[in-house]
């Protein structure tokens, strides 16, 4: 679908190599702010000059982004809970072989610890689904990098004078509301890249200074389980399909838990006051037959409500009621299509 601005960008890695004795990394930005990537996985964005204190620091990941989580408890590529159950009563069904000898088999030792350990982390995860906006980035505050005076240890005239000088130019520049410094600073920090692994195709745009529009897309299939894990008396584990309801329900929390942490994101990046946050998908249209992109979810976050919420506690679902939202929920059909806001 897109977004139809002016100006808008579509997230993108970048850039340089560098050697370090730690291993090789990639870094880019402007001068005062960069992000680097180790060959460990870990990437560090920063905004401010070496030893004069760090305003905003992200860290990442990328491993863990870039690695999968679609197949552990989403059921892709796995049998669903009904085939297990169907397979393993015609397995029972099946007339045994014969056999002159008795053979005395011994019964296989439940690993109930393993088995405690894999419904603790099955259970950790759909929290975790339900709660990607209980973490935000640390908040820039342009007005210091901007007013902060020269810090006595740097010479002046030096490669870190000109950098503060810079950065501070650079801070003047996000005030008076250049949108271009906007996307000058997305394209370095990348700020939804720890998002990567509950939606895709982040787009980023806007014609006014004071509003940022967002779009991402949804990944129900590859995020959300479908099945249900409980430990039984014995100690093993009992899996069974969600029912429609309960998987409907837990797509929603993941969709609304990750459109506020895209505005909370924004928030902290930019001196914006709206940010309109979209959620896209393939849907199937029934008037022509073909899946098409449409909006599922779209909403317009102010940054006085939502930073007065205790989001360490709200229900994401709920939490939408506080904001201008155009969503259709079905119990038994989870979003359909809606119109956007602008």
């Amino acid at each position: 679908m897109g977004l139809n601005f002016r100006k808008s960008i579509t997230i993108f890695p970048g850039v340089r190599l560098n050697l370090s004795k730690s291993g090789v990394s990639t870094s880019f930005g402007v001068k005062g702010m960069r992000q680097s990537v180790s060959t460990t996985g870990k990437a560090v964005t920063t905004l401010g000059i070496p030893g004069t204190g760090v305003y905003y620091t992200k860290q990442t990941n990328v491993k863990k982004i870039a690695g999968s989580i679609k197949d552990k408890f989403t059921g892709k590529g796995k049998k669903t809970a009904a085939e297990k159950a169907a397979a393993e009563k015609a397995a029972k069904a099946a007339p045994a072989k014969s056999t002159n000898k008795v053979d005395k088999v011994a019964k296989p030792e439940i690993p109930v610890a393993e088995n405690e350990a894999q419904v603790k982390e099955y259970l950790e995860y759909v929290d975790s689904i339900k709660s990607v906006h209980k973490v935000s980035d640390g908040q820039i505050d342009w007005n210091a990098l901007k007013n902060d005076e020269v810090p006595s240890t740097i010479v002046k005239g030096s490669d870190e004078h000109k950098e503060w000088q810079e950065l501070q130019s650079f801070a003047d520049r996000v005030l008076a509301g250049d949108i271009d410094a906007y996307f000058e600073v997305i394209a370095e920090v990348k700020p939804f890249d720890d998002l990567l692994e509950f939606g895709s195709n982040f787009q980023v745009g806007t014609d006014d200074p004071a509003k940022l529009e967002v779009e991402f897309g949804v990944m129900s299939d590859d995020v959300v389980p479908k099945v249900s894990m409980e430990l039984k008396a014995n100690g093993e584990i009992s899996e069974k399909d969600l029912t429609k309801t309960a998987y409907c329900d837990l797509i929603q929390d993941y969709v609304c838990s990750t459109a506020i942490r895209v505005a909370r994101d924004a928030f902290a990046l930019l001196p914006v006051e709206t940010v309109i946050v979209h959620a896209v998908d393939k849907v199937l249209n029934s008037a022509t037959g073909f899946e098409e992109e449409m909006t599922l979810l779209s909403v317009k976050f102010d940054r006085s409500t939502l930073m007065g919420l205790n989001l360490a506690m709200v229900d994401p679902s709920d939490a939408l009621s506080n904001f201008t939202t155009n969503m259709k929920f079905r119990k038994t059909e989870a979003f359909l299509p809606v119109e956007r806001l602008s």
